[in-house]
């Protein structure tokens, strides 16, 4: 039996005394398998053990120049985002000072500003503007720029659910054929209905994106991609009258929904927004929902989820349901169809004792 020892000299001292002088301190003699002594090394060559940080630049660039950075990105390329995005950012930068330089604004500026806007607002309200900002900010951090962010004390608030947001469907029937309310009006809110779509998406359709013969119409959606709306007869009906012109023809471009007159030229919209036979410009979101408020006292947002609670309610798969709303997420559009009072009503039957029958 043999028994074989290997020698592994890795540390092993030179005898010559000029060499041993020339190793270095905290260094081997001779360079080991699996280097482990690299402290030595750095601080021979110069380097820092600390990670390099990447410097801040931008340091001149003012609030409006970083908003309309931010603004003309990909993210918010949708015409619905770029307006809820635009409209929380100008007022803020408003309050705070448009012209003042992006580094020299504190959080507590920010977290001011937004209390001074929305803090007597609807938990949603304040959320959405709140996220609104900070997605702006942490963009501005994002591109190496000293830039606020949104303080702690102005945290997000927790929404309680409105049970009450869907409204009966003999409701919407009544009003929707009330004679007391302008065509536009009614063509819209049964459109908004018939479709469950969001109103920004209605407003924003043109007459010749109508496809009038199998009613539907494209619309780009809340993530910025082209799906298909549907609307029932009762919109088939009103929307050939509502474009019909006063001398008989029919309008064939420009927006679907149009204002009471024409734009005066200090606040004249795109062209696209503009229609070429009237010269009036496109009914505008916030016009519409006054006008909702004042016949009905409801929200735009009411009609379409109270479209999706009557097909819960009709027991239409939820698979449907959100092939129509256009929802992506089951939970999201499990809160649309939360089944009414009509529903809940009904099924209460089932528990009362039975009825005689003699």
């Amino acid at each position: 039996m043999y028994v074989i020892i290997v020698y592994y000299h890795v540390h092993e001292r030179s005898s010559r005394g000029a060499d041993q002088e020339n190793v270095s301190p905290g260094r081997c003699a001779t360079p080991a398998r699996y280097p482990v002594h690299r402290t030595g090394r750095r601080a021979a060559l110069g380097m820092s053990a600390a990670p390099k940080v990447a410097a801040l630049r931008g340091g001149d660039v003012s609030l409006a120049a970083a908003a309309d950075a931010f603004l003309a990105t990909q993210r918010t390329a949708n015409l619905n985002t770029h307006r809820a995005y635009a409209s929380a950012i100008d007022r803020v930068i408003a309050l705070v000072g448009r012209d003042r330089p992006l580094a020299e604004v504190a959080d507590a500026e920010i977290g001011q500003a937004l209390a001074e806007l929305w803090g007597a607002s609807a938990p949603a309200t304040w959320n959405r503007n709140r996220a609104a900002i900070a997605s702006w900010l942490s963009w501005c951090l994002k591109k190496h720029w000293a830039a606020p962010s949104v303080p702690a004390d102005a945290e997000r608030r927790k929404e309680s659910a409105d049970e009450t947001r869907a409204v009966a469907k003999t409701t919407i029937h009544r009003l929707l054929s009330r004679r007391d309310i302008p065509l536009r009006e009614r063509a819209l809110w049964r459109m908004l209905y018939e479709t469950a779509a969001r109103a920004a998406e209605i407003l924003a359709l043109n007459v010749e994106d109508l496809d009038l013969e199998h009613r539907r119409a494209p619309v780009r959606s809340k993530g910025g991609a082209m799906e298909w709306v549907y609307w029932d007869s009762g919109t088939a009906h009103l929307l050939p009258r509502l474009l019909r012109l006063p001398d008989g023809s029919t309008r064939t471009h420009g927006p679907v929904f149009l204002s009471e007159r024409r734009p005066v030229p200090a606040r004249r919209p795109a062209a696209d927004d503009i229609c070429p036979h009237t010269g009036r410009a496109r009914l505008g979101y916030d016009r519409a929902r006054v006008l909702l408020e004042k016949y009905a006292g409801l929200d735009l947002h009411q009609l379409r989820h109270s479209a999706a609670t009557h097909l819960g309610e009709a027991e239409v798969p939820l698979q449907l349901i959100m092939g129509k709303t256009r929802h992506k997420n089951p939970r999201t559009a499990m809160r649309y169809i939360k089944p009414g009072a009509e529903a809940i009503a009904k099924v209460t039957d089932v528990l009362a004792p039975r009825r005689r029958t003699h």
